[in-house]
């Protein structure tokens, strides 16, 4: 039975395709950080691979035999919330099964049972302290999922751990691991008398906060060609940089990408079919559009304040947008998710094109459900989009409708560059793709619609350049510039067959006739076509 591409939970290398978890992170700090008794964290967005990671490091310090190390994941005392009673007592239940599999005897059930009546703000500690000094070598502890608990409850474990810091390894466990999606410095952990404190006054013992990267262009080579390897089906080179583009590493989307284009389209489970880069584009339209589990966690987490104030102005194109209405926390809170990334000396982006696309399809999810437009009303014979025909339409639609749609949307100060994106999607769902750059300082959203003409891999694809601007000053100057950027993106993709600048002006002084125009340009021996709007 061949192995399969895995994104449901940690990886078993004898079922799944796996890029060796120590490898992933440097193990020789990691035992450096052990050997020194230390306690620190490792952090890393949803579905990265952490819980792989963790157990394979478990298995590892056992197999060398100097510790006894112990993973276990806390995130069942979510459920209880504040009620510090049940938290603590979920996680000593959950530490003394964990052990109880390690050590290989009842000894730890046992020690549970005689800290039951103990008091919920040392239940904890006094069971790590009974246990360390019970057991004949050192405790390295993994815990899992910590920044799932909340609150009361969260302060009280992370305080219970560090009271006996100053007792290890003799009376405490060596080293504590933090893990979770969140360094625990970055906490502001609400209580229930309504104060706020951070996760690092509560654990102002960690020494190191270690990030767990995503996949390399290499790793993500070698987990594709595992597949290759054992089932002789070939990936054409063409699609790597593609895989890259779309996921920069994250995964869980790697894995997803993979077991799509191999598996979940079922034209190639024979593998004698050789994989091309149309096949990852449709394989990456398929996982948008079903809204598998990361993909809906990631929608749900658009709609928080604190991600729309850190995501909006990359929608928006803002010229420039004053990061002290931003707090830090918010940007911290969104990279640690995963959904920008932040690079020295570059503005803040979002993190892979998949999430690129998803983001605007998403806000716009509703508003294009209930968009009356059909693709066939603006498809030419031999199928084709006729985009003059539709930008028309679009300047009608929008000059009777912008105000209304645009405040229906939860990121209102992208609206217009919204509701055009969402009639456009409408246009080209199930016959085409859009792909988009957007972000902070770009001055800017480019489009690139791409629709294949014909139903064979392979086969004719007609490509249209969309630049979206907002009007801010002197229109001639708009234009210029904009006319510049266009032309420069329609040489950055290099077959084109046609390009169009839209110009979004705001305001409110002005007449729609005034607003509504359209004429065409020359520039650097392109043809473009300039929409007021």
């Amino acid at each position: 039975m061949e192995r399969f591409f895995n994104t449901a939970g940690p990886q078993k290398p004898d079922i799944c395709y796996t890029i060796d978890p120590l490898s992933r992170f440097d193990l020789d700090d990691i035992l450096m950080l052990i050997h020194q008794q230390r306690y620190f964290v490792l952090h890393a967005p949803r579905q990265t691979g952490k819980t792989s990671c963790m157990l394979a490091l478990r298995d590892y310090l056992n197999e060398q035999g100097d510790y006894i190390a112990v993973y276990a994941n806390v995130e069942g005392g979510q459920a209880s919330r504040n009620d510090v009673q049940s938290v603590v007592k979920s996680t000593v239940d959950t530490l003394a099964e964990q052990f109880r599999g390690i050590v290989g005897n009842d000894d730890p059930l046992t020690i549970r049972d005689d800290v039951q009546q103990i008091g919920k703000d040392s239940m904890l500690s006094t069971f790590l302290r009974r246990l360390s000094e019970h057991l004949p070598k050192p405790i390295v502890l993994l815990i899992d999922e910590i920044d799932a608990l909340v609150g009361d409850s969260l302060v009280s474990i992370l305080r219970q751990i560090r009271s006996g810091y100053s007792d290890r390894p003799k009376a405490f466990p060596q080293t504590v691991i933090l893990c979770g999606v969140r360094d625990v410095r970055d906490y502001r952990i609400v209580l229930s008398n309504q104060d706020i404190i951070t996760g690092g006054s509560a654990f102002n013992i960690k020494a190191e906060s270690l990030r767990l990267g995503n996949f390399s262009k290499e790793e993500i080579h070698e987990l594709y060609m595992q597949h290759t390897r054992e089932t002789g089906q070939v990936f054409d080179e063409a699609c790597f940089p593609m895989i890259w583009d779309a996921t920069e590493g994250q995964p869980w989307l790697v894995n997803a990408l993979g077991r799509e284009v191999t598996y979940k389209i079922k034209a190639n489970r024979d593998r004698s079919v050789r994989i091309i880069p149309e096949m990852i584009d449709q394989a990456i339209e398929n996982i948008i559009y079903r809204r598998d589990t990361h993909i809906d966690i990631l929608i749900d987490k658009l709609l928080e304040p604190r991600v729309r104030r850190v995501i909006e102005p990359m929608l928006a194109d803002e010229d420039e947008v004053d990061e002290a209405q931003i707090p830090t926390d918010d940007i911290q809170y969104v990279e640690d998710m995963g959904l920008i990334k932040r690079e020295r000396g570059k503005p803040r982006r979002i993190a892979n094109g998949i999430y690129r696309e998803i983001i605007p399809r998403e806000l716009t999810y509703s508003t294009q459900d209930v968009l009356i437009q059909e693709p066939q009303w603006y498809q030419n014979a031999d199928s084709s989009i006729n985009m003059e025909k539709l930008l028309l339409d679009f300047q009608q639609f929008f000059r009777q409708n912008a105000d209304a749609w645009i405040e229906r949307f939860d990121y209102a100060e992208a609206g217009p560059q919204l509701l055009l994106q969402a009639f456009l999607q409408r246009i080209v769902n199930g016959g085409g793709y859009i792909d988009r750059e957007y972000g902070l300082g770009r001055k800017r959203t480019d489009l690139l619609i791409r629709k294949p003409l014909t139903d064979h891999y392979g086969g004719p694809v007609q490509r249209i350049v969309l630049e979206l601007k907002i009007r801010r000053g002197d229109l001639v100057k708009v234009i210029g510039k904009g006319l510049e950027q266009t032309a420069g993106y329609m040489d950055t993709v290099g077959s084109v067959d046609e390009g169009h600048l839209i110009i979004f002006d705001r305001t409110q002084e002005k007449t729609w006739d005034e607003r509504i125009w359209h004429r065409p340009y020359q520039y650097g021996g392109r043809s473009v076509m300039v929409w007021g709007m």
